[in-house]
């Protein structure tokens, strides 16, 4: 064993002078590894479907993946109380990416109940009947469907890896074709119609940050979630969801991510999230509605509500 071998944290010895130099090449390899993977996105165009009161005065605000045109009337958000969701719906130009009624019913629903949930850490969320402080409505302007395909052959690699490579922490991306991506607008009015938030959000499945699931929904489904983080945030603080500190979550929050009863009555038309189940489905790639019964009348209540 030469005198200058270096011991790696299990007590070996590893030879030669320039183990630790191997060790910071193998480093670098990798954050340019990762770097590289979270710019390979799917495109998702930041469209107006024409559906907003109105759309003069936004600013570009985007973060590490999602970009978005915002703007929010501080001091009037953070004073009201109360909030009303109006069931999100499929634009007409939207509805053309050939998803079923059932798979487009999964993805305003899963916006709807991050809507909720989210809302939820500041306001009192109530029924549609209900006076309230501000009205939340949000459209999918455009949506990329997901190469099931293509999320297959990923899910394959990665059981393969876990096989050759045990206990190996290497992350296996996901194959960068087929993925899909999803555009929203939404808007927050008072109960004179009057607009006091406006987004218009944008964001593409990713080959690091999305795994996939084996579903031409599944990457739409799961962005539809993130919209509703957002937007749900911009509601809170007042300002954009972007650029901030991340912050530990509320208890109603994570009462929400384990599929608990959400905190208010009116947020139960929505469903529970399917918490560990959907969890754990997520990452064998099953499709999502193979573990979220989302509630069977929700698109026709939307439909109703525009």
């Amino acid at each position: 064993m030469p005198a200058n071998a270096i011991p790696n944290h299990d007590g070996n010895k590893t030879s030669g002078p320039n183990a630790a130099e191997s060790r910071l090449r193998r480093d670098i390899y990798s954050m340019a590894v990762l770097l590289s993977l979270l710019g390979g996105c799917a495109a998702a165009p930041l469209d107006r479907a024409g559906s907003l009161r109105s759309y003069d005065g936004l600013t570009r605000s985007d973060g590490l993946v999602a970009h978005s045109l915002l703007r929010v009337s501080r001091d009037d958000v953070l004073t009201a109380k109360t909030v009303k969701i109006v069931p999100a719906a499929f634009s007409m130009r939207a509805e053309s990416a050939a998803f079923t009624p059932e798979q487009r019913n999964l993805v305003t629903n899963a916006v709807d109940r991050a809507l909720c949930s989210g809302l939820s850490e500041r306001f009192v969320v109530v029924g549609l009947s209900e006076s309230a402080d501000l009205t939340i409505r949000a459209v999918v302007t455009q949506v990329k469907a997901t190469n099931a395909t293509a999320v297959g052959v990923s899910k394959v690699a990665s059981v393969g890896k876990s096989i050759l490579l045990p206990g190996v922490p290497v992350p296996v991306p996901r194959i960068p074709i087929g993925m899909g991506s999803l555009s929203l607008e939404a808007e927050a009015l008072d109960p004179q119609g009057v607009q006091k938030a406006v987004m218009i959000w944008g964001r593409g499945a990713n080959a690091l940050l999305d795994s996939g699931t084996v579903a031409r929904e599944g990457d739409a489904y799961s962005l539809a979630a993130k919209f509703g983080g957002d937007f749900s945030k911009m509601l809170v603080k007042g300002k954009t969801p972007f650029g901030a500190t991340p912050s530990f979550p509320s208890r109603a929050k994570l009462a929400s991510l384990v599929g608990r009863a959400p905190k208010y009555e009116a947020c139960k038309v929505f469903g529970k999230s399917p918490g560990v189940k959907g969890f754990v489905g997520a990452r064998l790639g099953l499709p999502p509605a193979w573990t979220d019964k989302a509630p069977a009348d929700a698109e026709k209540t939307a439909s109703k509500a525009l």
